[in-house]
């Protein structure tokens, strides 16, 4: 039987996690949403997440700040940034290991290809 992969989606907007919760689910993926990086770092996803679709921006811990948390502990995640602040620092976040940066609001296409690529790596 093939493991269902499970993607984490840590985002402080709750219309968004909600949203991306019903795409995950009709399309056929585990998922489990966080509303920040400080609930995701104390959950089980944080050993069993395939796959984390993560804010830049958000109250307390940030995205990168939690790239780098992950990255201190040896825990490869693949990272999907999501950002409705411009791109200014994706190619850093790239650098260090992200999937892609998505601009909000962003197409469906293009976060089904970025799960595609963080899933097939």
């Amino acid at each position: 039987m093939t493991k269902v992969p499970l993607i984490s989606v840590v985002d402080d907007d709750e219309s968004l996690r909600e949203s991306l919760k019903g795409l995950l689910r009709s399309l056929g993926y585990g998922h489990a949403v966080f509303s920040s990086a400080e609930s995701f770092l104390e959950s089980e996803a944080l050993f069993t997440a395939d796959c984390l679709i993560l804010d830049v921006c958000m109250p307390g811990m940030s995205g990168p700040d939690l790239q780098r948390e992950l990255i201190r502990r040896g825990l490869k995640i693949p990272i999907i940034f999501v950002t409705a602040h411009g791109d200014e620092n994706a190619a850093r976040m790239k650098a260090a290991g992200a999937v892609d940066c998505l601009l909000k609001p962003f197409r469906e296409e293009a976060l089904l290809h970025a799960i595609d690529r963080a899933l097939s790596d």
